[in-house]
C-alpha cells in the first residue's frame, strides 16, 4: 500500500475501508505476549481462528479465549467467552479490534504460518 501523505482523519477512515484484501490483512495483526515475542523475535503476528489472545482494552479487558472468527472485512476478531447479552436475553458475540488484545498461544497447524515464524 502506499504511503498516505495526508493526516485528515476522513482521509486515513476512506484509506481503511476502501483498501483491498491483500492490504487489509496487515490491519488484522496483534501484539505477541513477550514470552512469544522473546521465542519468535517478532512483535506482532496476524490473529488466525483457534489462536488464544487476551483482551488488554476495552470492557472485556483481562479476559482470554480462543479466537472463534476472523471478520476481514471489517477487520475484527470474535473471541469464545467475549460477548454481550440482549435485552431478551440472547448472548451475542463482541466484535474485537486485534490491535486491543494480545496473542498469547499460537495455533502452529499452518506450515507456511510455521515457516514465516522461522521455526522450520
Amino acid at each position: 500500500m502506499a504511503r498516505i501523505a495526508s493526516e485528515q482523519p476522513r482521509k486515513q477512515r476512506k484509506a481503511r475501508y476502501n483498501a483491498p484484501s491483500h492490504v487489509r490483512t496487515k490491519f488484522l495483526n496483534a501484539p505477541l505476549s513477550d514470552t512469544l515475542k522473546e521465542q519468535y523475535k517478532k512483535k506482532t503476528l496476524r490473529v488466525v481462528k483457534g489462536d488464544t489472545v487476551k483482551v488488554t482494552r476495552g470492557d472485556f479487558v483481562g479476559s482470554e479465549g480462543i479466537v472463534d472468527g476472523v471478520d476481514t472485512v471489517k477487520s475484527k476478531i470474535i473471541i469464545h467467552g467475549v460477548s454481550l447479552t440482549k435485552v431478551d436475553g440472547t448472548e451475542v458475540p463482541r466484535a474485537i479490534d486485534p490491535s486491543n488484545v494480545q496473542l498469547t498461544k499460537l495455533k502452529l497447524d499452518d506450515k507456511r504460518r510455521v515457516e514465516k515464524l522461522g521455526e522450520a
